[in-house]
């Protein structure tokens, strides 16, 4: 889950989002919300399980002047059957890059959506020319699920949510209303449970030895859903990948930092320009 800042003067103003009919495994129509910022090589934001393209405002404004930023928004507390699992959209984040994108991209994830990016990349190397993972389960996460009422109240849910923060003003009550709606609605909380349960048993430590794309680790000191150990863990196993660690900072950079994070971005997109090519990337075309 993140939670977007509750203000900032450098906020740029929300840019209009597209939307996207997709089809998962379940056949379902799935719709998401699309905002496709700047030109040159694609980074493609995938948020975590209460996530929003919001959360990525900042750095993907700071971003678009050097390269194209898309942020790519599911409604994961709607889906339902297969849909409704790291399985399910891992395949509708593919159908995405192959629709919408239609050049490898790098995934930039967040916490689920992190998982999500590590998927695509395995699955399908030739859409990936770039990973950035920010706080992404996959390895080791300590989880609220099994504590997840069916209808939580607002109470509970600002202190879990305030858990995600070092600093706890980033929240916005805002979202943390729209939070209290959605897992207040019928199937919501079930479907977050089913997620996140599904990615937890979808360990990755076997397979990350296989990742070829580039790859910077971004991740806060004081994340305390995915704790340090989990950063080292991907630093050792994603041969070549690089780590930074950000200071007074929890489980959302791009929330409580996103002018460092924006600035990552941008040197990783410089060094990936400035980098031979990769062999194992290829032309991606669509189905």
């Amino acid at each position: 889950m993140t939670i977007a800042p509750t203000n900032s003067v450098n906020a740029p103003a929300p840019a209009a989002p597209s939307t996207l009919a997709l089809r998962g495994p379940e056949g379902r129509e799935i719709t998401a919300r699309v905002v496709d910022l700047g030109t040159g090589r694609p980074f493609v934001f995938l948020h975590g399980l209460v996530g929003l393209n919001d959360h990525w405002e900042q750095s993907a404004h700071a971003l678009a002047p050097h390269a194209r930023a898309v942020m790519l928004e599911f409604p994961l507390l709607e889906l339902q059957g297969e849909d409704c699992s790291i399985h399910g959209v891992t395949e509708l984040t593919i159908r995405f890059l192959e629709r919408h994108v239609r050049e490898p991209a790098v995934l930039v994830g967040n916490s689920f959506g992190g998982h999500v990016a590590l998927r695509v990349t395995l699955d399908r190397p030739a859409l990936v020319s770039g990973l950035v993972l920010a706080g992404s389960s996959g390895l080791t996460e300590r989880t609220t699920v099994r504590e997840v009422q069916l209808r939580p109240s607002r109470e509970w849910l600002v202190e879990k949510i305030g858990e995600l923060f070092f600093d706890r003003s980033k929240m916005n009550p805002g979202d943390v209303d729209r939070a209290h709606r959605e897992l207040t609605r019928r199937g919501g909380a079930r479907a977050m449970v089913k997620l996140s349960r599904s990615a937890r048993r979808n360990h990755m430590g076997d397979r990350l030895a296989e990742i070829k794309a580039p790859t910077l680790l971004v991740w806060g000191k004081q994340d305390a859903v995915t704790p340090p150990e989990a950063a080292d863990q991907f630093n050792r196993l994603i041969r070549g990948s690089k780590l930074v660690w950000l200071d007074r900072c929890g489980h959302a950079p791009m929330i409580e930092q996103p002018e460092a994070f924006a600035s990552l971005l941008i040197d990783f997109n410089r060094s990936l320009a400035a980098a031979p090519p990769n062999p194992a990337v290829h032309s991606a075309a669509p189905r």
